[in-house]
């Protein structure tokens, strides 16, 4: 019982010791100035606003939310991201097996002639055999925490790619949510165009009856035919930019346009069928920092950069490798296994560095000229981040002052037409007013399917702006525990 509390005083003591010699700067957080409070827009609480994890849902369209699962699985973007995320966990694995002791079995079969005039006695020389196995026992003494550093570095890196997977992610969502919007929009002034062409083709058919019948002059007729010919040089325009925002949407889904349009159907539904968050989560500057994943990144970076200096100025340090073998070795392969036959063996090495002419110093010198671009990034990235959420805020207020404005404004105008068609009918006025009331009321709808294009845009780029849907998982809790704990766990 003596030499086992003997053994484990000693293990805790070499431990103590091993532990104080680690060498190298720890994390610290950096500081980042952080702003007051955001403007205010109908906020929920951080507690209300746990359902807006998958903030793309609340728009209410079954289309969208299809087009951004098929995203999520399909985006080539997002899968590169992904097996950077299987490449950094493989190597923290091994990183965390540098940290343990190596096993080797090692076998030897040799036949060779030995020359007997080199050696004195008599009978040396001659053909023999040579067996041999034996497995070998390998362990770096960790005196001043490089390993320890290499896995520190290595998490930090594994929790790096994690979040840029999920940064990426969450502009993949983004960018499928605006060009789906755009899309729709395009879409939108393309039928309401058709529908006013229609129109003009008709007033054109009743101003020829009535320049044939003698209640109208030529003018008016030229100038119907100019405003329907107007609208037949906008169409193609239109069908361009809808053919393009399918490929584009394509592209972000991995599809082709024929795929993305057989998997879409849009049926009868209108732009202004996609329901609008009336409340958006509240999140504090301070909060922001946990939720914005390219935040994150940029501080997993640091992390990665601060243990990088403690594995340079550990390799200027002496290196003490304990080495122990066990085997047999003998000259015929019968008797290889036998008592007479046993080998065994134990030793240490140390190599330390005497003359590189710099070489390690300028190493220390480039880690910590790294680490410094590291803390810089982290806060020119934070930094980044408020100022998207304060213009996100300013962009997403302004978009609900002009949606309102613009409603009245086709209202107003749709009224103007309906008194304008009718006086026409009448005889009060003639056909080039009712054309410019006409002209009034296309315009102002095509700039409100705009308007609602930009509010729709908007949510989705404050909602990026805040962190979006993203939140910690059980991978995210994997990196980033701490090192004792994971060697618990593990």
């Amino acid at each position: 019982m003596g030499k086992s509390f003997f053994g484990a005083s000693l293990a805790s003591l070499c431990g103590l010791l091993l532990a104080g010699c680690m060498v190298g700067p720890d994390y610290e957080a950096a500081d980042v100035a952080l702003p007051e409070a955001w403007p205010e827009h109908a906020l929920l609480s951080p507690e209300e606003a746990g359902h807006w994890l998958d903030w793309w849902t609340h728009f209410g369209d079954e289309d969208l939310n299809h087009v951004v699962a098929l995203a999520l699985a399909d985006n080539p973007d997002v899968q590169v991201q992904i097996a950077r995320v299987s490449e950094a966990r493989a190597r923290l694995g091994f990183a965390r097996a540098e940290r343990l002791p190596s096993l080797d079995a090692q076998g030897d079969a040799a036949r060779e002639r030995q020359s007997g005039a080199s050696f004195p006695v008599a009978g040396f020389g001659g053909v023999r055999n040579a067996f041999s196995v034996s497995a070998v026992l390998g362990y770096e003494l960790d005196l001043w925490g490089r390993v320890a550093r290499q896995e520190e570095a290595a998490r930090a890196l594994l929790a790096q790619t994690t979040f840029g997977r999920d940064a990426v992610r969450l502009q993949v969502i983004t960018d499928v949510v605006t060009t789906y919007v755009n899309l729709r929009t395009a879409q939108r002034e393309l039928a309401i165009t058709e529908q006013t062409l229609a129109s003009r083709e008709r007033a054109v058919e009743i101003e020829q009856l009535r320049r044939d019948a003698g209640d109208s002059d030529e003018l008016t007729l030229r100038q119907a035919e100019a405003e329907l010919e107007a609208l037949n040089v906008r169409l193609p325009m239109q069908r361009q930019q809808v053919h393009e925002l399918e490929g584009a949407l394509a592209v972000l889904l991995g599809l082709t346009p024929a795929q993305l349009m057989a998997e879409l159907s849009f049926g009868d539904g209108e732009l202004g069928d996609i329901a609008l968050p009336q409340a958006v989560p509240a999140v504090l500057p301070s909060e922001l920092l946990q939720r914005r994943p390219d935040i994150r990144a940029a501080e997993a970076e640091l992390m990665a950069a601060t243990a990088d200096i403690g594995m340079s100025q550990a390799a200027r340090l002496p290196q003490i490798n304990l080495r122990a073998a066990m085997g047999s070795a003998a000259i015929e392969s019968d008797d290889l296994f036998t008592s007479e036959a046993r080998t065994w063996g134990v030793g240490a090495s140390v190599v330390a560095p005497l003359v590189d002419f710099g070489r390690r110093r300028a190493n220390v010198d480039a880690a910590k000229a790294a680490r410094d671009q590291a803390e810089i990034q982290y806060r020119a990235t934070a930094l980044m981040a408020f100022n998207e959420v304060r213009d996100a805020l300013s962009l997403y207020e302004t978009s609900l002052e002009r949606i309102a404005a613009a409603e009245r404004q086709v209202a107003a105008l749709s009224r103007t037409r309906d008194v304008a068609r009718t006086r026409y009918d009448e005889g009060f006025v003639d056909f080039i007013t009712l054309l410019d009331a006409e002209r009034g009321l296309l315009e102002a709808e095509l700039a409100y399917a705009q308007v609602q294009r930009d509010q729709l845009v908007a949510t989705a780029g404050l909602f990026k702006a805040l962190g979006g849907g993203w939140s910690d998982d059980a991978s995210m809790e994997e990196v980033m525990v701490p090192p004792s704990e994971a060697d618990g766990a593990g």
